[in-house]
């Protein structure tokens, strides 16, 4: 039997509030930040869950606290400005941060709270709220061996596959590249489907021929349902945050001094979309704006 841990969230949207109701399955007491960017919390306080003013009230209660908050400077926020985290950090507190961020900066964040007499381990996410809500996301960990395998137990209560990819920062590295692939194959299969459309050839076979070949994948069956029927819901994704993760992944590389020419073409497709004001569509709806007659 797994021992609980009472845990403190912070970051109750679409990933967070699906971590929450994972959490509460498990049987994990849990406590989180009340903030106008939460979903709805109502089901999370009627299976006993509470809610927080403060992110250092949050910290106070809890044993172990899970950030899931946009990015970077979100986690700074409220690990770092008055009332956060730190403030009501206790002795070995744990500090798990699920969030997308600069690999830089997770380290120094991390020599902060431990210079704060805490502990911190990134776990970034892969999949969507729907695998969250079911407690079966991919984790991707940069923590000690220990520390690890002393949250094995808590982190297998809302993910089905752990990754240990090495020491702290391990856990966004490999985020970055995840998604950095991940929106890179979005990118060119959106720009294909568009040209398919162009040149008259019908949507289900273009899906039949790239689902037959090399297109065929995980991302082709994410956007299937809006190229068949323009049903965006199989990536709840929005192209801003997609810009976020790109973005994120071309300052990791300028500062590896790594080769990122394709990256930097996907880079500014996305950043042209939100440009345009097209920031908080899903992902899936990149066929249909980059199909629109008269494109320049």
């Amino acid at each position: 039997m797994h021992r609980h841990f009472h845990v403190g969230l912070i970051g109750v949207g679409l990933m967070g509030h699906g971590i929450a109701q994972s959490l509460l399955r498990a049987g994990h007491p849990l406590s989180f930040l009340d903030h106008p960017g939460n979903q709805p919390c109502d089901d999370l306080i009627g299976k006993g869950a509470t809610s927080c003013a403060s992110a250092r009230e949050v910290a106070e209660i809890a044993e172990v606290v899970i950030l899931c908050v946009t990015g970077t400077p979100q986690v700074e926020a409220v690990l770092f400005e008055p009332q956060g985290v730190l403030e009501g950090l206790k002795a070995d507190q744990v500090v798990i941060d699920c969030s997308t961020a600069i690999p830089a900066s997770t380290r120094q964040i991390a020599q902060r709270v431990a210079e704060a007499g805490g502990r911190f381990m990134d776990a970034a996410m892969t999949r969507t709220p729907k695998e969250a809500a079911e407690g079966r996301l991919n984790l991707i960990v940069g923590a000690p061996d220990a520390l690890f395998d002393e949250l094995r137990p808590l982190l297998e209560s809302f993910s089905e596959h752990i990754t240990h990819g090495g020491p702290v920062g391990a856990g966004h590295t490999l985020k970055l590249l995840h998604n950095y692939v991940s929106l890179g194959f979005t990118a060119v299969l959106a720009e294909a489907a568009a040209a398919s459309r162009r040149s008259g050839i019908d949507d289900a076979v273009l899906l039949e021929v790239l689902g037959n070949g090399g297109g065929g994948g995980v991302v082709l069956e994410r956007l299937r349902p809006f190229i068949a029927s323009e049903d965006p819901s199989g990536f709840r994704f929005t192209l801003s945050n997609s810009l976020k993760d790109v973005g994120y992944y071309q300052s990791m590389v300028e500062g590896l001094e790594a080769e990122r020419e394709v990256a930097g073409a996907i880079c500014s497709l996305y950043q042209r979309m939100v440009d345009e004001g097209r920031g908080e569509q899903l992902v899936p709806e990149l066929v249909a704006l980059l199909g629109r007659e008269g494109l320049s």
